[in-house]
């Protein structure tokens, strides 16, 4: 159960979609996981008093603001509210803390460090890097509302104090969300299975890319000329911390909003928010469906790939376990092309052709480690197109790698820490390598 949270970072994307959102009728045409970011969830946290008096920037009595919003939000999404919670604005400083409260009571100490040895083993973190502190920093400086499906609770950020354009325009995002909740039941959606990182990523960014839509016809129809400028001031300390964090981290945070904004809007122009509604019906599948929406429409489903990490850490020898085995996806096979040396558009093609994965990552004595990862592909061209791409990036380094071609359309990648485990872990997977 997840806080729904609007990111700042959007805004700017946001503008640019009003274009092609603008209008009042659709057109005629067209974690325990190795994830990279641990999801976070609501706990009983102390509540910030509601703020109902005037405050500056807004246009008359707080609540007034905020109930003319809902009404509008109403209209264009066509959906009923059954209640309306109560917008509490709080102060940067108490989200963090809440956020954080969230996030602590969701991850166990190892699930997060399962999470930061698996990505550190993939070369997406610095060796040194705490996954804690980059993901509370990155929580705390771009998170700029959210709705909490278990208590009903609707919180807007205010760094001023007041309720201004980006105030608005993320309470709209946010009441969205309630509105989701009680139609479609978002908690379900969140509390997928564990072991379906990428999934979970794509089934999310149905839901905030429909909240984005949503937030961005609203703009484009509410906000003043003044406003929408107003909207264009970045906070550079911000844009700053998110331009400094791993790819990996940023990329999977904005990916629901901005791509899932680019899927909801594919599906709103031909049949409005009721095509929306019927999403709802038939989430997306993987974060190939959201990057290729038209594998979304023609249902191409993901290859179902076998990986039992208690048996391959069996198979090591003394002293080796396994983790709870995960699926990277597209999205997050591209990133770890890409950050890993080859180039950006020769790492989306590589990555292009996915048809299924799935991943395990084996902890050995004294700081050993291997990672397993078996891959499936559209075709043989693919699966020789990620042969390549991966090529380049394993090799017999200080963490030796190798890649596979098990079969026609299958590829396994193994890493490890040293070429002890990686002969271990190769042998353990079954993988005949040529001499």
């Amino acid at each position: 159960m997840n806080p729904r949270a609007a990111v700042s970072a959007l805004l700017a994307a946001l503008l640019l979609a009003l274009a092609a959102c603008g209008g009042s009728s659709p057109s005629s045409s067209p974690s325990a996981t190795p994830s990279p970011s641990p999801t976070v969830s609501p706990t009983a946290a102390a509540s910030p008093t509601p703020v109902p008096s005037p405050t500056p920037g807004s246009s008359g009595d707080t609540s007034a603001v905020f109930r003319e919003i809902e009404d509008q939000v109403i209209a264009e999404r066509g959906l009923e509210a059954k209640q309306r919670p109560v917008p509490i604005i709080i102060s940067a400083a108490e989200a963090r803390a809440r956020l954080e409260s969230h996030y602590r009571e969701k991850n166990s100490a190892d699930e997060v460090a399962i999470a930061e040895e698996t990505l550190k083993a993939l070369g997406l973190l610095p060796a040194d890097a705490s996954l804690d502190d980059l993901y509370l920093e990155l929580l705390g400086s771009q998170v700029a509302a959210f709705y909490e499906t278990d208590t009903d609770q609707l919180f807007v950020i205010s760094r001023s104090g007041g309720i201004g354009a980006s105030e608005k325009v993320y309470f709209s995002h946010e009441f969205t969300h309630a509105l989701q909740d009680q139609h479609f039941d978002v908690e379900a959606i969140d509390d997928a299975p564990a072991g379906q990182g990428d999934r979970a990523l794509a089934r999310l960014a149905l839901v905030e890319g429909d909240a984005s839509l949503l937030m961005a016809r609203w703009m484009g129809t509410h906000l003043s000329p003044a406003e929408l400028g107003e909207l264009l001031v970045v906070d550079p300390e911000a844009q700053a911390t998110l331009d400094a964090m791993p790819a990996i981290l940023r990329e999977t945070l904005t990916f629901p909003y901005l791509q899932g904004l680019i899927l909801a809007n594919g599906i709103w122009a031909d049949g409005g928010w009721e095509a929306i509604d019927r999403a709802y019906g038939r989430l997306p599948e993987s974060t190939e469906q959201v990057l290729h929406p038209e594998k979304y429409e023609a249902g191409e489903k993901p290859v179902e790939m076998a990986l039992d990490a208690a048996a391959l850490a069996g198979a090591m020898g003394a002293g080796w376990s396994g983790t709870p085995e995960d699926t990277l996806g597209e999205l997050q096979l591209s990133i770890w092309l890409r950050e890993n040396g080859v180039q950006a558009l020769p790492a989306g093609d590589a990555a292009a052709g996915w048809g299924g994965d799935r991943l395990a990552y084996l902890r050995g004595p004294d700081g050993a480690y291997a990672l397993v990862l078996r891959t499936a592909w559209d075709s043989p061209a693919d699966a020789a197109e990620f042969v390549d791409a991966a090529g380049t990036v394993v090799g017999d380094g200080d963490s030796p790698g190798t890649v596979v071609r098990s079969s026609a359309t299958e590829v396994v990648v193994v890493l490890a820490s040293d070429g002890a485990a990686l002969n271990a872990a190769v042998d353990a997977a079954g993988l005949n390598l040529p001499d």
